[in-house]
């Protein structure tokens, strides 16, 4: 009953998540980017240009453009991706067209360009690693992210990077002012710095190393409680010469907190030391990127 629980919690969690980073970016956007002149990256920056010469929503591009790009994706990323994909899509679409028809066109700081930026851009970036962490896209460019992140150890961050420049540098040929170049740029790098920072916050593993009596107790509650493996060291103590086992635990940060109530309701006396590793790659955690 838990494991058939779970399987339909954790595709709703992701969808609810979704769609809660979707409605920040969109607010984010309308309300201090677009209404501002101002081009972001990805694929509401290509929209932003349509917007800003032709008159068409950048909802309406947005999505039209995305219907293209996810015929190409569906076999690189595969069906979980492309189904969450659709649903951010749609999710974005509905919520740029809303803010679209709440805000007017206002912008929600007037006469402070700068501001808007970095505003939008926190609001924006922070959106977009909430989606991310919950598996999802808002599609355009961030599927050519996820393709690259897929076969190469290069963050999603830096794989948009270089499709937001090429986009953000177009503006000239609408507005021809440097100015909305720079402050394109500034809300780019903010974005990015948010969106990576979000992504590592919730992916972060750490390491630990616990020493018990009750080793077997706590192994059995890693194994059934927490779902996870860990192995099992033979040690010596360097000052009283007797045998210890030492159990090697790695999980996500997020976990941590978990794992040391565990620890503590099993043995209050275990020694227990964590600490942050830079990467894990296996089962249940990264894939080698080759």
């Amino acid at each position: 009953m838990k494991k058939s629980f779970a399987k339909i919690y954790h595709p709703i969690k992701d969808y609810v998540m979704i769609f809660l980073g979707t409605a920040l970016y969109a607010f984010g956007f309308n309300g201090f980017i677009l209404s501002n002149e101002i081009v972001p990256g990805g694929l509401t920056g290509v929209g932003s240009l349509i917007f800003y010469g032709t008159g068409i929503p950048v909802s309406v591009s947005y999505a039209g453009i995305n219907v293209i790009l996810l015929a190409f994706a569906f076999k690189i990323l595969g069906k979980r991706f492309i189904i969450n994909s659709l649903f951010g899509i749609v999710s974005l679409t509905c919520t740029l067209t809303f803010f679209e028809w709440l805000l007017d066109g206002k912008s929600l700081v007037d006469g402070e360009p700068f501001m808007s930026v970095l505003i939008g851009a926190v609001l924006g970036g922070a959106g977009l690693g909430i989606i991310f962490s919950a598996n999802g896209s808002t599609g355009g460019t961030d599927i050519i992210g996820a393709i690259v992140n897929k076969y190469k150890n290069i963050s999603i961050g830096r794989a948009l990077l270089y499709c937001d420049f090429v986009i953000i540098a177009c503006s000239y040929l609408i507005f021809h002012s440097i100015d909305k170049i720079v402050f394109g740029y500034v809300l780019m790098f903010t974005e990015m710095y948010l969106l990576d920072r979000v992504l590592n916050a919730n992916n972060q593993s750490v390491q630990f190393l616990i020493f018990s009596r009750k080793y077997q107790e706590i192994v059995d509650s890693i194994i059934r409680d927490l779902g996870r493996g860990c192995t099992v060291l033979d040690g010596e103590g360097g000052f009283s010469k007797e045998p210890v086992k030492v159990i090697i635990l790695l999980s996500k940060k997020k976990e941590s907190a978990m794992i040391f109530r565990m620890i503590k309701s099993i043995d209050k006396q275990a020694f227990i030391s964590q600490g942050s590793v830079q990467g894990v790659y296996g089962e249940g955690f990264d894939r080698i990127k080759t």
